[in-house]
């Protein structure tokens, strides 16, 4: 019983595949009585080459040269090739990476009219189960809450005034400090909106956004950020820690 097993195990070999579309290598089992014309074929799909253009070399262990599989009637088992080598395909017709660049893969378009007829589609999965946008219920909620947070934004920023001292406080980030210098609402965003200067270069713009200027600072020194992010009030400067004689 233990012999017939060892015929079928050395029947097959389990070998690395390489070639030069990719740099990675994956690890396959092939039947030993292929033709390599046949193991070509094979190759074709984990390799994206062509099997009549493509030649093949096995390596051992070490990366060394162990021979060519240059008879496509042999068959794989004739070459003198263990479980455990790699087996690099060189298609020259391919470039490395070629298949990398996804602006030469064609693309499959469908008119928003056809798109909203199939009945497989994602959109029609959603609208079935009234997930999202379908739900009216959850839009309703959602569109009620964004309103009482507008709402509490244009109130908050009713408090605040240009030149007021403020501290920025946005979640997951740092506090920083800054003053006041634009209060209103902007073309980028619908909503109230809070035209910071900071203390140090810790914004994103000069008062500027797309063109459209706000206020004026310096470059990387402002900001803007929603009502409910700003607390005014005696926010100093802050001390850095540097001596006059020392910057």
């Amino acid at each position: 019983m233990s012999q017939d097993i060892q015929v079928v195990t050395e029947s097959f070999l389990n070998v690395t595949i390489t070639s030069n579309t990719s740099p990675f290598g994956c690890e396959k089992r092939f039947a030993k009585d292929l033709t390599i014309a046949a193991f070509k074929g094979k190759l074709e799909l984990i390799t994206g080459g062509s099997a009549r253009t493509m030649k093949l070399s096995a390596y051992d262990k070490d990366n060394k040269l162990v021979c060519h599989l240059d008879n496509d009637d042999a068959l794989l088992g004739s070459y003198p090739i263990d479980s455990g080598m790699k087996i690099h395909a060189e298609d020259k017709q391919l470039n490395a990476g070629e298949f990398d660049d996804v602006s030469k893969v064609e693309k499959f378009e469908i008119s928003e009219e056809e798109y909203s007829k199939k009945a497989d589609s994602v959109r029609a999965f959603k609208e079935r189960n009234k997930i999202g946008r379908f739900n009216e219920e959850e839009q309703k909620k959602r569109e009620a809450e964004r309103l009482k947070k507008e709402e509490e934004d244009k109130q908050k920023a009713e408090t605040f005034k240009v030149g007021d001292r403020c501290e920025v406080r946005v979640p997951g980030n740092p506090s920083r400090r800054g003053t006041v210098k634009y209060i209103g609402e902007t073309h980028f965003k619908p909503g109230v909106w809070v035209g910071v200067q900071y203390d140090e270069p810790h914004g994103k713009n000069d008062g500027s956004v797309e063109g459209k200027r706000y206020f004026e600072c310096q470059a990387k020194y402002g900001g803007f950020v929603k009502p409910s992010n700003v607390e005014v009030g005696d926010f100093p400067e802050e001390d850095l820690g540097f001596d006059e004689d020392e910057m």
